[in-house]
């Protein structure tokens, strides 16, 4: 019997790569949840799955196929960032181990509440790093790792992906919902910064707003200059015309190039996972305390390097 798979959060962007993902690793996905019903990207790998627009129908099944002998091993939760704690512990409390998008959670303390569920339960959670995985970053680690010790390397990250007004009007808007835009958008490179760099010494923040956020970032070997943005008058001047998003880290001044190789980086999680491979509560917990920071931390901008394009977010 292939291995059994539901999917909290269908209809929503990243859905569809933890579709492809069960399918790649052989996986059946048995039932699906979502409060929107626009899941016909389920029908390429899933057309048989279970669906339910209420979660205590979903819930009823999960539990109904378990005792059915049919139990659910792995929920993926690709549901907004404040519902990941209370669906990962749903998860659990399901017999089932939760596979969640980042961040995992908005605040550290919650990671503790999940460490004590996993105790009680016996199950465990894992968190989607794609990051890590891609060739480029792992041939940047390397290269790290085998050069001098005592190096501290210099790193600019900008990130910049325009966003209309639907972005405000959605759950990602709100704070208290997707924990800010450094938290929504920018938790996956500073999780990668570590990953490559080792531990975080310092936390400054330069600039904090609803559209953008900046700041410096140090840590073991790199002093990090970081500026994120969904604004497109915030696009930096160099932009080609018509283009809508610019993202660069450079290390030294050398532009580390990982726009490709994503396709497949949510299968090779999955993978990774099964094989007891996967990023779990601890790994997690020195990005969600960056960004946990970042969200409430004075504003210092005389402190540390600022990026060079925050001039354009301060105008």
């Amino acid at each position: 019997m292939k291995q059994q798979f539901a999917l909290i959060g269908a209809a929503g962007y990243i859905a569809p790569r933890h579709l492809k993902a069960i399918h790649d690793v052989g996986g059946n996905l048995a039932v699906a949840y979502d409060i929107n019903d626009s899941v016909g990207v389920m029908d390429s790998h899933f057309p048989d799955a279970a669906f339910f627009t209420e979660f205590e129908r979903f819930e009823a099944h999960v539990h109904a196929l378990r005792h059915a002998g049919q139990g659910i091993g792995h929920i993926g939760i690709c549901s907004p960032n404040y519902l990941h704690k209370s669906h990962m512990s749903f998860a659990l409390r399901s017999g089932a181990d939760a596979i969640c998008e980042k961040p995992l959670v908005l605040n550290p303390e919650d990671l503790d509440d999940l460490a004590d569920l996993e105790k009680e339960t016996g199950r465990t959670i894992n968190s989607i790093l794609q990051l890590r995985l891609h060739h480029s970053i792992i041939a940047l680690r390397n290269k790290i790792a085998n050069g001098p010790t005592d190096k501290v390397y210099d790193v600019d990250l900008g990130y910049f992906t325009s966003r209309g007004a639907w972005y405000y009007a959605s759950w990602k808007g709100f704070d208290h919902k997707s924990g800010g835009i450094a938290t929504n958008i920018g938790v996956h490179f500073y999780d990668m910064l570590s990953f490559v760099f080792g531990p975080i010494r310092e936390n400054i923040v330069h600039f904090r707003g609803p559209d953008a956020a900046a700041g410096y970032l140090e840590f073991s070997q790199a002093r990090v200059r970081w500026i994120l943005s969904i604004n497109r008058d915030h696009l930096p001047d160099h932009t080609p015309p018509g283009q809508s998003t610019h993202r660069s880290i450079t290390v030294e001044g050398e532009e580390i190039e990982f726009s490709g190789g994503f396709t497949d980086l949510h299968t090779a999680s999955y993978q990774n996972i099964l094989e007891g491979n996967g990023y779990g509560l601890e790994v997690v917990r020195p990005s969600i305390e960056v960004v946990s920071h970042i969200r409430d931390a004075p504003i210092e901008p005389g402190r540390g390097e600022q990026h060079p394009e925050i001039k354009k977010i301060l105008r």
